[in-house]
C-alpha cells in the first residue's frame, strides 16, 4: 500500500520525508466509494454494529497505515499539518475518557455503554486512518482529483437514490440489501421522513440531514472537479453536480440549506473570475429549475427555514440543554464515557454533537470536539488564501467550505453518530492536510516563495 520514500519525496524546512508520488491507495479509494454504495444498517452480525462494509474497509486503511509505519515505510511524524494536531487532541481526550469509564472513575457503566465506547474507540481509529492515509499520499493536484473523484463517485450514486425517492418513493437500497449475502439488517435507518406535503429522502444514507449536509459538504469539491478535471466528459461532472443540488434540496433540509450558505461564503470567493460570474447566473437558474420541477419545494424549503420556535424537532432541542448541564456539572472533566450517552427515551436523544460529547467526554472533550471540527476548515482557508495558483486555491477552498459546513451542521444532530458523515468528514481533514502541505511546498519553491507572503502559513 505505502512504498519507502525517495529522496525526491522529501519537503523543505520541516516537511520532512513523506510518501513516494504514488497518490491514494485502492483500498482508501474504495473505501471513499463504499461508504455511499453500501448501506452502512447491513453488518457482519458477529461484529456487531461496526460490522457495516465501509467501517471495516477503513480499519484496514488504519491497520495498513500502522504496519507501513512501524516497519519505518514512512515517517509520519514529519508530514506536519494542523488537522493533524485537532485529530490528536480528540484522540487523546477519547483514550483518557475510555481509561477513566472503565477504571470506575466516571462512576457506574453498563455492558451496553460499554460496547458503545469500544465503538467509539474503534470509529478514532478508522478516522486516523483515513486522515493521515489522505494527507501522507495526497502530495499534488493530480492525487488530489484522484481522490475527490472517489468520493464523488459515491456521493453522485447516493444523489441518484434520493432522486429515485424522491420520485417514485420506492427505495433503491433495499435491492442491494437484498444481494447482501451473509449481513444483516441492523435498523435504525430512515429512508423517507414527511416534512409538510414532501418526502424528505436520505439516498444510501441513514437519515435526510445526513444527506443534506454531505451533500451542501461535498458541493465545492463537485465544482472545483467540473472546472478543472481533464477526463471524461464536462457534461457527466456538470450533471453529477445537478444530482447534488437535487438531492439537497429533496432532504427539505435546514442544516442542509445553512450549509449552501456557508459553501457561497466561503467558496465563491476563491472561484476564478469568469467561474464567479457564472456563479451568480447559476444560482437562480437552479433554483427556477426546481420551483419548475418540484411545485411547492422551494415555497416549502421557506416555510422550513422560517419555522422558528413553532416546530417541534427545534423546541425539542432546546429542551436538552438543562438536562446537559446537570449532568456536565455532576462529571465535569470525564463525563460518562465516550459514546456511552444511550437512552431509550426518544424525547432525551441529543440532537447535537456538542452537547452529546460534553456529557460523555467532559468539557475537555468538548473543546476537542470543537477544534477537531473548526481547524481544517481553517487551515484549508489560509492555504487557500496563500496560494499562487488558481486550481489549488479553488481547491483549498472546497475543502474549507466542507470543513466549515460540518462545524455548525454538528450541532443540528449528533453527527458523529451517523455512519457516513463520521467517515466522510476524516477525508475533509485529511485534505485539508494536504492543501497545507501542498501551498507550503509551493511557498518554500525559490521562484514562488517571498517572506512576507509565506509567513502566515509556513511558521503554523
Amino acid at each position: 500500500m505505502i512504498s519507502a520514500p525517495s529522496p525526491q519525496s522529501f519537503g523543505r524546512a520541516g516537511i520532512g520525508a513523506t510518501l513516494t508520488r504514488t497518490g491514494p491507495p485502492l483500498l482508501l479509494r474504495a473505501t471513499a466509494v463504499a461508504l455511499f454504495l453500501f448501506p452502512a444498517n447491513m453488518i457482519i452480525k458477529p461484529l456487531g454494529a461496526i460490522g457495516y462494509v465501509a467501517m471495516i474497509m477503513a480499519l484496514l486503511v488504519f491497520m495498513f497505515w500502522l504496519l507501513s509505519a512501524c516497519f519505518g515505510l514512512h515517517k509520519t511524524i514529519d508530514v506536519r499539518h494542523p488537522g493533524r494536531v485537532a485529530l490528536t487532541l480528540i484522540l487523546l481526550a477519547s483514550c483518557a475518557t475510555y481509561v477513566a469509564m472503565y477504571m470506575g472513575i466516571s462512576g457506574a457503566s453498563t455492558v451496553s455503554g460499554r460496547a458503545s465506547a469500544d465503538r467509539w474507540m474503534l470509529l478514532m481509529a478508522a478516522s486516523t486512518g483515513i486522515v493521515l492515509t489522505v494527507a501522507e499520499t495526497v502530495q499534488r493536484i493530480g492525487d488530489a482529483m484522484v481522490m475527490v473523484r472517489a468520493l464523488l463517485r459515491g456521493a453522485f450514486f447516493c444523489s441518484l437514490v434520493a432522486v429515485v425517492q424522491f420520485v417514485t418513493h420506492l427505495n433503491p437500497m433495499d435491492w442491494i440489501q437484498s444481494i447482501m449475502v451473509g449481513f444483516v439488517n441492523n435498523g435504525g435507518i430512515q429512508p423517507f421522513q414527511e416534512r409538510g406535503s414532501f418526502l424528505r429522502v436520505a439516498g444510501s444514507t441513514f437519515h435526510p440531514i445526513e444527506l443534506g449536509i454531505l451533500a451542501s459538504m461535498l458541493l465545492p469539491l463537485s465544482i472545483w472537479r467540473g472546472l478543472y478535471d481533464r477526463t471524461g466528459k464536462k457534461w457527466l461532472h456538470w450533471t453529477g453536480t445537478g444530482l447534488l443540488i437535487f438531492a439537497l434540496a429533496a432532504t427539505v433540509s435546514r442544516s442542509g440549506m445553512i450549509g449552501i450558505v456557508v459553501a457561497v461564503a466561503i467558496f465563491v470567493p476563491f472561484l476564478p473570475a469568469v467561474a464567479r460570474k457564472w456563479a451568480i447566473v447559476a444560482v437562480p437558474f437552479a433554483l427556477a429549475t426546481l420551483f419548475l420541477a418540484v411545485p411547492g419545494l422551494i415555497a416549502t424549503l421557506f416555510s422550513t427555514a422560517t419555522a422558528g420556535t413553532t416546530d417541534t424537532s427545534i423546541t425539542s432541542r432546546l429542551q436538552d440543554y438543562p438536562m446537559v448541564e446537570a449532568m456536565t456539572q455532576a462529571r465535569p472533566l470525564t463525563g460518562i464515557g465516550p459514546g456511552a450517552y444511550l437512552t431509550s427515551n426518544a424525547l432525551d436523544i441529543l440532537d447535537n454533537q456538542y452537547l452529546k460529547t460534553l456529557v460523555e467526554m467532559g468539557i475537555p472533550g468538548f473543546i476537542s470536539l470543537v477544534l477537531y471540527m473548526l481547524i481544517p476548515g481553517v487551515a484549508a482557508w489560509i492555504a487557500a488564501r496563500n496560494t499562487h495558483s488558481p486550481q489549488l486555491r479553488t481547491l483549498a477552498a472546497a475543502v474549507s467550505a466542507g470543513c466549515l459546513i460540518a462545524t455548525p451542521a454538528a450541532a443540528t444532530f449528533d453527527a458523529l453518530g451517523f455512519p457516513v458523515f463520521a467517515l466522510v468528514y476524516p477525508f475533509f481533514v485529511g485534505l485539508s492536510g494536504s492543501v497545507w502541505i501542498m501551498v507550503k511546498k509551493e511557498l518554500q519553491s525559490p521562484k514562488l516563495g517571498s517572506a512576507d507572503h509565506t509567513s502566515t502559513i509556513v511558521n503554523l
